[in-house]
Formats: structure tokens, C-alpha cells, sequence
């Protein structure tokens, strides 16, 4: 009997095989050992690469295409698909379409509104902000969106700064209306969202959208000539000072639109908007992003922590849009089968390290997708790993697309460190510097709406040679050896609290107005296991004057969002100056609010009680313990 491999011998593979196998095995294992993250950066690299291809081919053929023209192609192609869900009404992408059009058939109808005029939006979260912006955009307006927590004269500056020639106010600010209408321009026609008003001058918009026609506006309204064209002025504090418009272009709006998509979100995903629409996460990467995607999204009317995951469940969420803070609250909910839901993504950014681990740990397999980006700035990241804590990675390709560096800092002078040559330097890896992006035709800054002076502020020229230019961040962050980067602090005269830049000068401002107090240095100091830094102001008092506690509260809450409210007073009887003749901040901060330590007289803002009180160690002490409510 012949053997069996004598009758089906086996094929003998090619010498080079074996090395060939053994080579790829190699590179393999030194690809993971040295480039671990090369095939994350490619993808994501790849995704950067055709969303801008994708945008140029547009340009080449001559058409520019903007989210708005891509929400109407939706409303023709999927006109009952849901794009809107709102207290459990559901809004298809063909309703708000035709919706928008009403809207903009009235505003057609009863103003003179060119293409390119402003119109200021102060709105809360409901489906009319979105109807509104979406009209006024097919008339060709540039929208302001107006932070609905500015009062008074804070939001009187951003109203003219924006020069509108309409304030639309949503039902439920009539009060913040009431308040500014007497001292508003003359020349900015008022409407509210509502069918009648008792309101001088003011005109209602509800039951003329009722009457108005569905019809679609002349598409050479709201064509766009070119994507760097203003569309937007979303309000941002920046490093001083009273809000700025910052000015948003068409390709701004497409590039935030872009980042669900970018972390890997589909038409078939549903995302659950909690923030303010007037912040440019829910409006540009939120709504924006639906529309990207074709896919429907559920906007709250307010972040709501007890009710947040059984909205999940409710309504099939799958995305989740964040802030630090945010993550904050629903970790601190009651433990009650928090893993039962179907949320995938969480994006957003400000997630601190403990906070982003114990969200794993407390709700399951989520993606949490962290990314850094200023709403006025040319530059953003995306953490497209999951490395935790980190705002996102670069490379050497990501560089090229998109040139920015880290500079040495000089925190005593406030401004960036130069040389004997005077040229800026870089940090090394692993230390904090300056984020500092190159502006270039591709990457452009756009400034702000009526103020030359800070949009020149922002810029640093001559930086490592003659000629050139680079858009001012505000932000340190840190590099490490594998190229991955953090967030580190902000510079200059701004803090965060409650996921909001609060500009510390606008708050010196507003102590200052009252009699008794002198001078007024604010800043922000760290709270365990809070975001960010509360607001303290330091206070000097004039002279046989005593600190009125009931009427700095009237103040600060009468003539501040509630974030911007500074939470700690200290009573000092001199106030310190750097050599430059600065306001000293930096051993206040590192002091912080502990009564143990500090001599002056400390005061909380006890929001229970709705008054300052004397911050004694034992209030100091549930401040820490979490016992006392920030």
C-alpha cells in the first residue's frame, strides 16, 4: 500500500516564504513596540484627510456646500425621519424645514432684512431656537446667540456689539428682556416668541408664523459665496474683559459638524443635547452634527442629572454630549442600574482623569470622546484612543495640516517668554507651555464682530521668525513622550466654573460699582473634586466704610450668571501689585479659602441661604466633605 503522501504529496512552499512571514511578524511586533497608535492615527488621519478633500472637490466644481444646504437635501431625501425630539415631541427633518420657512417668510414679509444683517438670538434650549436660526439663515442673517444667564448690562454689550438689527427673546425671557428694553438702541426692532404682548414697541411672532407661508425663501437668499463667509456670532468671555461675539464662518460650522462623525458616530445614532444651544457644543457639534449625519438628536430644555439616564433609556440615546462637570453630577447620582442603557459615545471635553475612570467603572462601555477646541480658535484635537485624561494626540502628519506649538510662558509678567534674539521658544516634552497655532489661509482666524482691538489681541506675531503669525489660545497644555496632550490651565484673567470661561475683570467691574468697595481682584481657586475653579475676589474697602454682605449679594446675582457669581469674598486691607503694576494673583491662589490659614475675613456665598455668610472652619470643612452645596 502507497503512502498517503505519495499519492497526495504536499505542495512545498517557496523558499522566501518562511522569511517573508517572519519579516511581517517583525514588523508587527515592532510597529506595536515603537508606533503602537500608528494605525488609530491613520484612521483618524484618513477621516481628516476626506472630510477636507471632500469640502475642496465642492470648491473646485464650484459650489459651496453648507450645513444649512445639507439639512434641506435631508428634508427632501428622509423627510419623516425624526431630526428633533423635544419633551416627547417628535419634529421630522421635513417639519422643521418647513417650519424654518414660515419663519423666514415673516421676517421676509415684515423687516427690511438684508442678506448679511444680524440678528441677535436670545433664546433658551427649545425646538423655536432651532427653527428661528435655520429661517434666518435661509434669509442669509448672520445669528448671534446670546448666553440666556448674561443680565443687564453684560447683555446690553452684547447686543451692540453685534450691531442686530433684530433681538428675537424666547417666551421664557421676558423678564431679561423687561429689564435691558429701556435702555436698548432704538434701532433694534424687538420680537418675542409669543402670540401677544403688553411690551411698548415689541412685536409677537407666534401668530404670524401661524398665518405665514411654508414656502421655500429665494434660494439666492441664503447661498453662500464662500465658506469663509460669517454665519455665526456665538459669545465667548475669552482672557478679559465683557463677552465678544466671535466671529463663525461656514467652514468653522462644517468642521464642528464634522466631529461626531470623526469619533465614529452614524445616521442611525441618536444624541442627547443637554447643554445650551448657545454654546457652540450644542450648535455646531450637536445640531450640526445630526445633520452631518442624518440622524436625529434629543434636545433638554436644562441638564437634569436625576433624570438624565432614564431619558437614555426612553428614547434609545446612543450619543451623549459632555462637559467635566457634567460627568461630575451623574457620578454623583444614586447608584440605580446606571448600565442599562445603550449610550456608545460621550463626547465633549474637561473630564477630569478620577471623574473619566469612576464614569467607566459606574456606567459601562462607553467611548468617552475627549477633544480640545476654542469657539473662536483655528486649532482642534480629538482623543480618537481613549487615552484617559488626554485632549488628544498628534503627529507629525496631523502637523502639517495643522501647525501649532507649545511656548514658554512668563506667568509673573503674563505674557509669552522671548529671547536674547527675541523669538519665542519652545517647551520640551512633558512640560506645560503655551498652545499657540499657526494662522495661514488654511486655517484662518476670523476675530471678533466690532472689536479690532481684541481680535489683534489674540494674535502673536514674530514668534520664531520675522513675518509670521499665530492665533493666542489662552490655554496651557502639555505634550508628552508619546505625543499625547493635556490640558493644563488657562493664562491671563479668565477661570472656569460650571463648564463657562468667567472673564475675572467683568466681575471686578461689577464689585466696583458698589460704594464701599475700593478695589476688587478676582481669580479662581481649585475645590476638591470640583471642575475647574470657584470665583474669589479679594476686596479692599474705602475708607470708613464697612462690607455690606446683603447688598454685595443683590449685586453680584442682580448683575452676574449665576456661574460668574464669585463664591468666596476676603476682605484685605491692602491689595497686592506684581512689578509690572498687575493685580497679584498667584499667592492668592495657591492660598485659596481655607480660614485656618487666612487672618483677613473670609465670606461663602451660601446659595441656601441666598447671602454671603462668614466662612468659618466648619463651613470650610463641609465645602470639602461635599456636605455643602457649590
Amino acid at each position: 500500500m502507497r503512502a498517503w503522501d505519495d499519492l497526495y504529496p504536499l505542495p512545498v512552499p517557496p523558499s522566501w516564504v518562511p522569511g517573508a512571514a517572519v519579516g511581517i511578524l517583525s514588523l508587527h511586533f515592532i510597529q506595536k513596540l515603537l508606533f503602537p497608535y500608528f494605525w488609530a492615527d491613520l484612521r483618524y488621519l484618513l477621516k481628516v484627510v476626506t472630510y477636507g478633500l471632500r469640502v475642496e472637490v465642492y470648491r473646485l466644481q464650484g459650489r459651496v456646500v453648507t450645513v444649512l444646504d445639507k439639512f434641506v437635501k435631508l428634508a427632501e431625501k428622509q423627510p419623516h425621519k425624526p431630526f428633533l425630539i423635544y419633551e416627547g415631541t417628535v419634529h421630522s427633518y421635513q417639519d422643521v424645514d418647513r417650519r424654518s420657512n414660515r419663519i423666514a417668510q415673516v421676517f421676509l414679509q415684515h423687516e427690511a432684512l438684508k442678506k448679511g444683517d444680524t440678528v441677535a438670538l436670545l433664546m433658551g434650549n427649545e425646538p423655536d431656537f432651532i427653527h428661528v436660526w435655520f429661517g434666518l439663515a435661509k434669509l442669509g442673517c448672520v445669528v448671534a446667540f446670546l448666553n440666556f444667564n448674561v443680565r443687564l448690562r453684560s447683555l446690553l454689550h452684547c447686543v451692540s456689539s453685534c450691531e442686530p438689527k433684530i433681538l428675537v427673546v424666547g417666551a421664557d425671557l421676558l423678564g431679561t428682556l423687561e429689564e435691558i428694553l429701556p435702555n436698548l438702541q432704538k434701532d433694534v426692532s424687538v420680537w418675542i416668541m409669543t402670540k401677544d404682548s403688553t411690551l411698548p414697541s415689541v412685536h409677537t411672532l407666534l401668530d404670524k408664523i401661524e398665518a405665514a407661508s411654508e414656502d421655500p425663501v429665494p434660494v439666492n437668499r441664503c447661498s453662500a459665496n464662500n465658506l469663509k463667509s460669517a454665519v455665526l456670532y456665538i459669545f465667548t468671555s475669552g482672557t478679559t474683559g465683557l463677552p465678544k461675539a466671535a466671529v463663525i464662518s461656514h467652514m468653522q460650522v462644517l468642521k464642528g459638524a464634522a466631529g461626531l462623525w470623526a469619533f465614529g458616530a452614524t445616521a442611525e445614532d441618536i444624541i442627547y443635547i443637554t447643554l445650551p444651544l448657545y454654546h457652540s457644543a450644542a450648535s455646531l457639534l450637536g445640531i450640526g452634527g445630526c445633520i452631518e449625519l442624518g440622524a436625529t438628536c434629543v434636545l433638554k430644555k436644562k441638564f437634569s442629572a436625576s433624570q438624565f439616564w432614564s431619558d437614555c433609556r426612553k428614547y434609545n440615546v446612543t450619543v451623549i454630549q459632555y462637559i467635566g462637570e457634567l460627568c461630575r453630577y451623574l457620578c454623583n447620582q444614586p447608584v440605580e442600574g446606571e448600565k442599562n442603557h445603550k449610550v456608545r459615545l460621550a463626547v465633549g471635553n474637561g473630564v477630569r482623569n478620577d471623574v473619566w475612570r469612576e464614569f467607566l467603572d459606574r456606567f459601562g462601555a462607553v467611548k468617552i470622546c475627549e477633544f480640545y477646541g476654542a469657539t473662536e480658535g483655528n486649532i482642534c484635537f480629538m482623543n480618537h484612543t481613549g487615552k484617559i485624561g488626554s485632549v488628544g494626540r498628534t503627529n507629525f502628519f496631523y502637523k502639517l495640516f495643522f501647525p501649532f506649538d507649545l511656548i514658554k510662558y512668563d506667568f509673573q509678567k503674563d505674557e509669552p517668554i522671548r529671547n536674547k534674539h527675541g523669538w519665542c521658544e519652545k517647551v520640551k516634552k512633558g512640560e506645560a507651555g503655551l498652545l499657540i497655532s499657526k494662522v495661514n489661509a488654511k486655517n484662518p482666524f476670523f476675530g471678533y464682530a466690532g472689536n479690532k482691538r481684541h481680535t489683534e489681541k489674540k494674535l502673536l506675531c514674530d514668534v520664531f521668525k520675522k513675518g509670521d503669525l499665530y492665533f493666542n489660545t489662552g490655554d496651557l497644555m502639555v505634550q508628552d513622550h508619546d505625543n499625547f496632550l493635556y490640558f493644563w490651565d488657562r493664562i491671563g484673567d479668565t477661570f472656569r466654573w460650571k463648564g463657562e470661561n468667567v472673564a475675572t475683570t467683568e466681575v471686578s467691574d461689577v464689585l466696583v460699582m458698589l460704594d464701599f468697595i475700593q478695589e476688587a481682584n478676582v481669580y479662581g481657586v481649585p475645590v476638591p473634586d470640583h471642575e475647574g475653579k470657584a470665583g474669589m475676589a479679594s476686596v479692599i474697602l474705602k475708607q470708613n466704610t464697612s462690607l455690606d454682605l446683603e447688598q454685595t449679594y443683590k449685586q453680584v446675582v442682580t448683575y452676574l450668571p449665576s456661574y460668574a457669581c464669585p463664591l468666596f469674598l476676603r476682605v484685605q486691607e491692602k491689595m497686592e501689585m506684581t512689578g509690572t503694576f498687575k493685580q497679584q494673583k498667584f499667592r492668592l491662589v495657591d492660598e485659596g479659602f481655607n480660614p485656618s490659614t487666612i487672618t483677613d475675613p473670609l465670606y461663602f456665598l451660601d446659595n441656601s441661604k441666598k447671602a454671603y455668610v462668614s466662612l468659618t472652619k466648619e463651613v470650610h470643612e463641609m465645602i470639602l466633605s461635599g456636605k455643602m452645596k457649590l
